[in-house]
């Protein structure tokens, strides 16, 4: 298969119309059809190297669930920046029905099709829901642990009628706001099998390869260097203007900045603060300031032995980090101040700030923690740009000043961010500056990974296992009575902001710039992107 497009860097962005002409002439094409084929191409640059995988059953990132996204349809999804409401996608329909031991969620299937021609059953669904269980993935917890389903809850009693049996320890809402991330992907199950090796559900074949019915397929993945999908024809999302989708990845934002300007990318997925500032007075550029339930925060490893275990520690931490600093001058105003796990704009949300910026605070709690001389720590941060636009160096350089203005040594390592999270996913991350983003808009998207050790989620990946905030977490996942479900979280709030083993950065906003020409990018809190809905005049 012929590559696409040169890995970033290869070509000098202003030798791109040069380059089209080239190929035009090479291939016997007069220049309108290069430039039709150009204006039907929707070229993204951005930092993209957390990418692990392209199975919608296991990724777990944010650009893995942005592109899977693209590639499959779900029973239920979510409309531009509407988050308030669920929508039928797969399913044309639903209802929720109590039972004598919880509720029932039956779906009724529209005809759609699979980009291999075969159509949507309902035993694909169950067999989607079946291997995301079985393989134990890092979203496995949505299904086991949040709507705590097994093998066997999900049934097909005919080929358009698919019943989840919910049981009363979940709460049937939360079941379909989850059911739109990508974990709730359906596949093509005779694909998935005919490329099944030793019982993994062709989780290897679909790490780069796609059998979805969403509006695009995968093309290709060029490890470190792009992503193309092109439109699916078969979809009933279907993509009317734009034919292909390139991610190109492009870690540097000032190679983002002079790609778009000279017109070799269409969309800059991570501008700088200072860059973003600058676009907001272009007329030829959108400056595109989109909301986020995103937190940017510092985990810390509380295992036994390790300096975190001490609350007092953790505390000292959230003490002797500037935040208004870190949101003023770095940011300039591209995020927002909060210290308590739920992210502002969600129902359960607390915006109390009890951490002023207090070294001697710090320095009085380490002391008492039998640490007057402060310590030294492993520091894992991702290159590229973090949260808000800001290049994690940066960030990072922050924080390491603030820290150890009390005596914390932070010795900064960096890595790409797949590195980074399969370290940190194995509890191997001493202290480590990384983002949260909940994989549906409700506050258990937050609450169940972040104060759940059980869910084997972020609690778990600091070693932090709090029996409170365990019960706390999972009765408030399951209250239907709003009132009584906003007390359950500021009870969670409140604990978690004194015990938890996070230090809370800030909320951002993702500061994303596209051409003038780019119509309908729409970009949601939850980090989605409907590329089917984009065209360029």
């Amino acid at each position: 298969m012929k590559r696409l497009i040169p890995a970033s860097g290869s070509v000098r962005p202003s030798r791109l119309a040069g380059r089209l002409l080239a190929a035009a002439l090479a291939l016997s094409l007069p220049m309108a059809a290069a430039e039709s084929a150009r204006q039907s191409t929707l070229v993204i640059g951005g930092d993209f190297s957390d990418l692990i995988t392209l199975d919608p059953g296991v990724s777990y990132e944010f650009t893995g669930s942005l592109i899977t996204g693209n590639l499959y349809d779900t029973l239920v999804g979510f409309e531009g920046n509407d988050l308030s409401k669920v929508r039928p996608r797969l399913a044309s329909s639903w209802k929720v029905t109590p039972t004598a031991t919880g509720s029932q969620i039956t779906f009724t299937l529209r005809p759609a099709t699979f980009s291999t021609g075969r159509p949507v059953t309902s035993a694909d669904v169950v067999y989607s829901m079946n291997r995301v269980i079985s393989l134990k993935t890092p979203s496995s917890f949505l299904l086991t642990d949040v709507a705590n389903l097994k093998v066997g809850s999900v049934t097909a009693p005919n080929p358009t009628t698919v019943v989840f049996n919910i049981p009363k320890t979940a709460n049937p809402n939360i079941v379909l706001a989850l059911l739109t991330f990508n974990v709730g992907g359906i596949i093509d199950s005779t694909e998935a099998k005919a490329h099944e090796q030793n019982g993994d559900f062709g989780s290897a074949w679909l790490r780069d390869h796609s059998a979805g019915s969403g509006p695009f397929v995968l093309n290709r993945w060029d490890r470190s260097a792009q992503v193309a999908l092109d439109a699916n024809p078969k979809a009933f999302r279907r993509s009317i203007n734009i034919k292909r989708v390139i991610l190109r990845y492009m870690l540097e934002s000032s190679a983002q900045q002079t790609a778009l300007n000279s017109g070799e990318i269409d969309v800059a997925w991570d501008y700088t603060p200072d860059a973003f500032k600058a676009a907001q007075s272009n007329p030829k550029l959108k400056a595109l300031k989109t909301s986020t339930f995103q937190m940017a925060y510092l985990g810390m490893n509380s295992a036994k032995g390790s300096p975190f275990e001490d609350p007092r520690v953790r505390e000292a931490v959230r003490y002797a980090i500037d935040q208004d600093g870190i949101i003023k001058s770095l940011l300039q105003g591209l995020g927002r101040k909060v210290q308590t796990i739920i992210p502002l704009g969600l129902a359960g949300s607390n915006t109390a700030t009890p951490y002023a910026y207090d070294p001697a605070k710090a320095k009085a709690l380490l002391a008492a923690a039998g640490k007057p001389n402060g310590f030294d720590v492993d520091f894992l941060v991702s290159t590229g740009s973090c949260s808000g636009g800001v290049p994690c160096q940066d960030l990072a350089a922050k924080v390491q000043s603030d820290l150890a203005k009390v005596g914390i040594r932070a010795n900064i390592k960096q890595m790409v961010n797949a590195e980074l999270l399969t370290t940190y996913r194995a509890q191997k991350a001493p202290l480590i500056q990384v983002a949260w983003s909940p994989d549906y808009p409700d506050a258990d998207g937050n609450g169940t990974p972040l104060a759940d050790y059980n869910a084997h989620s972020l609690a778990w990946r600091n070693s932090w296992n709090n029996a409170q905030a365990s019960k706390l977490a999972q009765s408030a996942a399951v209250e239907v009575d709003q009132s009584k479900r906003v007390a359950l979280y500021k009870q969670l709030t409140e604990l978690m902001v004194k015990e938890g083993p996070y230090a809370i950065l800030y909320q951002p906003y993702k500061p994303v710039v596209a051409s003038a020409s780019v119509l309908g990018f729409v970009r949601n809190a939850n980090g989605d992107v409907q590329f089917e809905k984009i065209s360029k005049k």
